[in-house]
């Protein structure tokens, strides 16, 4: 199997970034179209004019109406094709950025990710995710390649709730240990190939850095203030987790966090969240070190993120409601069959219910 890694072609990410973005797309269009949301605009929509205005480029700039569908790609594809646009600049959460990706590549032209946020490890990858009109999940649209530029402003991501970023924490929290559990099976990675050594040296750092940066980086943002853990925990969140899980590989903690989306009470969790207590399960199926598991229990909490299923809002555990999210974890095609062993449903729930017990 032949050795991949894929990532955006810049990676651009500082304080007050913003006001510079135009001097970043110029060598790659001429006529920009960017997206956001009505909340973003209104948040940094005079930034992003003003730096188009100073280089002179002339900029049109449309509101994404909150939903990474089908039509609402088709009817900004029809705006962008009117306005000849060249490059295309998505502003904002998940779905503006998937909807900027999955524009671009209808359109056959180059994509800049400007997230508001760092809650998740998606802004640097080549996949969106496709909502019905209603919100309800359709499919996910792979994407040959990674964005050509992803910009992170970290005065605009250290302004935003906390939780947010933690939430990210708790994303980038499972990248190494799920690229280390995939090196040692051999799976394929997203990029298509097995894993560099580059891309694990990344996961592993990422981990690094959350352990020494993460409560630094919550307490500053709590003050709605940037600092230096806070700019190292937002290239952990969003760089180091992207290439890391990307090109280094999944495993049973992004399965685990599918599965709890059966609970009806983990519905107002946050992706990070869930995968925060996916990776403690993780650990527990694979019999990690119990100091190793302390780290994680202790870091999680720490910061806030879960570590068992009371904290995540279940009221009793229900054997039957547990093994149908073990077995939902476990379907055909998820990433937990990337483990060095054999996974099946009953493995899961016991790993879960002392994962439950380990995290009290």
């Amino acid at each position: 199997m032949d050795k991949i890694i894929i990532s955006p072609s810049k990676y651009v990410q500082g304080e007050d970034v913003l006001a510079s973005l135009a001097k970043y797309v110029a060598p790659i269009g001429s006529r920009p179209m960017a997206i956001a949301d009505a909340f973003v605009t209104n948040l940094v929509g005079d930034t992003v004019r003003t730096s188009f205005s100073e280089q002179n480029i002339e900029l049109s700039m449309e509101e994404f109406n909150g939903e990474c569908s089908r039509p609402e790609i088709d009817r900004l594809r029809e705006i962008s094709a009117s306005a000849k646009a060249d490059v295309i600049i998505g502003i904002g959460g998940g779905k503006t950025l998937d909807t900027a990706k999955a524009m671009a590549f209808y359109q056959k032209v180059p994509v800049v990710i400007v997230p508001t946020i760092a809650s998740t490890d998606a802004p640097t990858s080549a996949l969106a995710v496709i909502y019905t009109p209603d919100g309800e999940f359709s499919e996910y649209l792979m994407i040959p390649t990674n964005p050509n530029m992803v910009v992170m402003d970290t005065k605009i991501i250290a302004g935003a709730p906390s939780r947010l970023l933690v939430s990210g924490m708790g994303d980038a929290l499972s990248t190494y240990f799920e690229a280390r559990a995939n090196a040692i099976s051999g799976k394929s990675t997203m990029a298509g190939g097995a894993p560099t050594r580059a891309a694990q040296a990344l996961a592993k750092l990422c981990y690094e850095t959350l352990l020494a940066d993460g409560l630094k980086a919550k307490i500053s943002v709590e003050n709605g203030l940037s600092s230096p853990a806070v700019e190292n925990i937002i290239e952990a969140n969003t760089y180091l987790s992207g290439i890391g899980f990307e090109s280094s590989g999944l495993a049973a903690a992004h399965a685990i966090h599918n599965g709890l989306t059966k609970l009806e009470e983990c519905h107002h969790l946050f992706h990070g969240e869930k995968v925060a207590f996916g990776t403690l399960v993780q650990l527990v199926l694979e019999n990690a070190d119990i100091e190793e598991i302390r780290t994680v229990i202790a870091f999680c909490k720490e910061l806030g993120l879960p570590t068992n299923l009371f904290a995540m809002g279940v009221k009793e555990l229900n054997r039957d409601k547990l093994l149908e999210v073990a077995e939902a974890s476990c379907a055909e095609g998820e990433t937990i069959h990337n483990m060095p062993f054999e996974v099946t449903p009953i493995k899961v729930l016991s790993a879960i219910l002392t994962a439950h017990e380990l995290g009290a």
